[in-house]
């Protein structure tokens, strides 16, 4: 693995940080009580004992935004769409550097995420598939001796967990004195290989699923994550720029690693409705472009990164940060969205899940105020495996003893200068049957030139080759490998090199291969797939003496009692409070009848506190579930002012009656009381 170093750059970035270290250690120095080292006999800061102390700023922030399925025309970066607005992205551009040959690790999403975190090739790593959420743990990749009839190779068994064996960017940051945080879609497995095990201080919202919980806009379904109360259809993406908002706020006065990973613009395919009806009006029924839907998602997301850049700039800290921006993997084509594809990566060929350039090739820009230039482009190749070595360049940090990448420093191309790499390779050893699909395969970029070997795809179990030359032919519509075939030769030979480098587990001959179901024919041909649009809601229930039932949740006001009927697995009710109980030791005091199951929770929202209500921020009881009225006090430990309670009095479908509900102090103070 070739590493390359520009000195002009990284020596910029030194000599920034050495200024501010220097002027951090004098301050220090000037204030801290001295004392002496009986093992140096050199004066000393004295410690305060605080082993998880961080330093004031010394160091760039870092803000890295990976978009989920946002495709190369999905932009207005590169003037291949009409339909879609992205004023932020490009803003964001107008501030530093956009790549317009920027290529994700993998066409799907889970690879290439454990590639931005290892800097390794999902060859390497072993996870080539977003198996990730599925309950088999698997660390090592395997290769599977048969495979299905109609297939000539067999597809290997990947890994389902990022490993913590491997030293990720956040643990990087973290032991460099940063305070790391994981906003939004992670996908590389649950506990014990969520984001809090692999190097960051908080995870918001902690779920390790393929896409957002059930929808975009309010209720979602998420595990102890719930919508603002005052927000009824909050969408998804501006509720998780409020949240790292927040950690912006807190962290401004140190030096952070803010990892943003939208959930946009993933399946399922809903949006604010507002916006919907506004892009239905402009639609071109010519246009491969023409989903309201998706180009309504697009917004949503591009206003997210619009929130984080007003936020660097309120806090005046945008100079002083990077940030990164790309995409895990190419536009969605595949699935059928008001009638039409998903979105359109044209000019390219393809999209998500395969390995065409529109699966693999979509937006990036890097920018950094005053070390990059503003408004810039390179056409350099680079590749998700490549930000965790040019982190580590642009901030003078050395790799750890012992650790490689197959990635490379791009500092030269933030530079303006050409890289020094002989190619990139994308290994993906499937074959989802979507539009474009093609078996498993391999691919190497060598500056204009892209060669696809396909797994024993020709007769006599001899690999296929397409040989594209993507200066000319940027839509890979002339397969030039019977014309050329000594450059095939010689850029398959970089792919043995490369397979035996990272010790990939390969596909095999498959000896239950059926010529008799073999159609070659139907190669790239599929359909697109439906039934993954957000069915309609429920409409939101009306609220009923102040507490506003949610999902399906109904209530009622009858005989003097609050009649609460779920039909689902998790009722739940809530109100906010007239003005914030500013008391300590605050009680919840219920009085109900039910017939259903399981624990009852009480929920409390805190001023300045996000997210509103979670599992951190409540109180389980026991719950008599015979039919009969009985009194239950469910003490809230508040820290700051509560602003709502929420009341889940079950856990399964049931009628709940609910006679009084009260809010009082320790000492039987009465903040707030409810009366039906």
């Amino acid at each position: 693995m070739k590493e390359s170093r520009s000195p002009r750059l990284a020596s910029r970035f030194k000599s920034k940080m050495k200024t501010m270290r220097i002027a951090i250690l004098q301050i220090t120095l000037a204030l801290a009580p001295i004392a002496v080292s009986a093992a140096s006999g050199q004066a000393q800061p004295q410690s305060d004992g605080k082993s998880n102390a961080r330093p004031a700023r010394t160091s760039p922030n870092v803000v890295f935004i990976l978009a989920d399925d946002l495709g190369w025309s999905d932009t207005t970066l590169f003037g291949t769409t009409k339909f879609y607005k992205t004023p932020n992205i490009e803003r964001l551009a107008k501030r530093g550097m956009t790549f317009t040959r920027a290529y994700s690790s993998s066409p799907l999403c889970s690879p290439t995420r454990a590639s931005v975190l290892t800097g390794l090739s999902p060859a390497r790593h072993g996870i080539t598939t977003p198996n990730c959420h599925l309950p088999r743990v698997t660390l090592e990749a395997t290769a599977n001796p048969t495979g299905p009839a109609n297939h000539k190779a067999t597809f290997p068994n990947p890994v389902s967990r990022l490993d913590t064996k491997y030293y990720t960017l956040a643990e990087m940051f973290k032991d460099n004195g940063y305070a790391t945080g994981h906003f939004g879609k992670w996908h590389l497995g649950a506990e014990p290989y969520s984001p809090l095990e692999h190097g960051f201080d908080v995870d918001v919202p902690h779920h390790p699923g393929p896409g957002p919980a059930g929808s975009y806009v309010a209720p979602w379904k998420f595990k102890d994550f719930d919508h603002d109360p005052l927000i009824p259809d909050e969408h998804l993406e501006d509720r998780m720029a409020k949240e790292a908002v927040a950690f912006l706020e807190q962290h401004k006065d140190e030096s952070f690693f803010l990892n943003y990973w939208m959930f946009s613009v993933h399946a399922p395919f809903d949006a604010k409705q507002k916006l919907i009806d506004e892009y239905r009006k402009v639609i071109d029924p010519k246009d491969p472009q023409r989903s309201p839907t998706y180009a309504a998602m697009i917004e949503s997301m591009d206003d997210a990164v619009g929130t984080l850049l007003d936020t660097l700039d309120r806090l005046k800290i945008a100079d002083n940060t990077i940030i990164m921006f790309a995409s895990d993997n190419g536009g969605n084509m595949y699935n059928e969205v008001d009638g039409t594809s998903a979105t359109s990566n044209s000019p390219l060929r393809g999209g998500k899940a395969n390995m065409y350039e529109g699966g693999v090739r979509g937006p990036a820009i890097v920018a950094y105020p005053g070390q990059i230039e503003a408004g810039s482009r390179s056409d350099e190749v680079i590749q998700s495996s490549d930000f965790y070595p040019t982190l580590l360049e642009m901030l003078s940090i050395e790799p750890q003893a012992g650790q490689s990448f197959d990635g490379i420093s791009v500092v030269p191309a933030l530079e303006g200068k050409s890289l020094d790499r002989d190619a990139i390779f994308t290994y993906f050893p499937h074959s989802p049957p979507i539009p474009e699909w093609m078996p498993a395969a391999v691919s190497v970029h060598r500056r204009d030139w892209k060669l696809i070997r396909v797994f024993f795809g020709d007769d006599d179990k001899q690999h296929r080759y397409k040989l594209y030359n993507l200066k000319d032919d940027i839509g890979e519509q002339t397969n030039l490998a019977s014309e050329r075939p000594e450059l095939v030769k010689e850029l398959d030979a970089l792919i043995d090199d490369f397979l035996a480098d990272t010790n990939a587990v390969l596909p095999l001959p498959n000896p239950k291969f059926d010529a008799a179901k073999y159609r070659p024919e139907l190669e790239g041909k599929a359909k697109l797939k439906g039934g993954v649009s957000t069915p309609k809601k429920q409409p939101r229930g009306k609220p009923v003496a102040g507490w506003q039932p949610e999902g399906t949740t109904k209530l009622a006001k009858k005989d003097g009692m609050l009649i609460l009927t779920s039909t689902g697995g998790d009722p739940h009710i809530s109100a906010r409070l007239p003005k914030p109980a500013t008391a300590q030791d605050l009680v919840l005091h219920v009085t109900m009848a039910s017939d259903s199951s399981g624990y009852g929770q009480v929920f409390w929202q805190e001023q300045g506190v996000n997210p509103p209500f979670i599992a951190d921020r409540s109180q389980r009881f026991d719950v008599q579930h015979d039919g009969n009225m009985h009194n239950y006090s469910v003490p809230l430990p508040a820290k700051q002012p509560v602003l709502a309670v929420r009341i889940d009095p079950s856990r399964a479908a049931g009628k709940i009656k609910i006679s009084d509900v009260s809010l009082k102090t320790a000492d039987g103070t009465v903040i707030r009381k409810w009366s039906f």
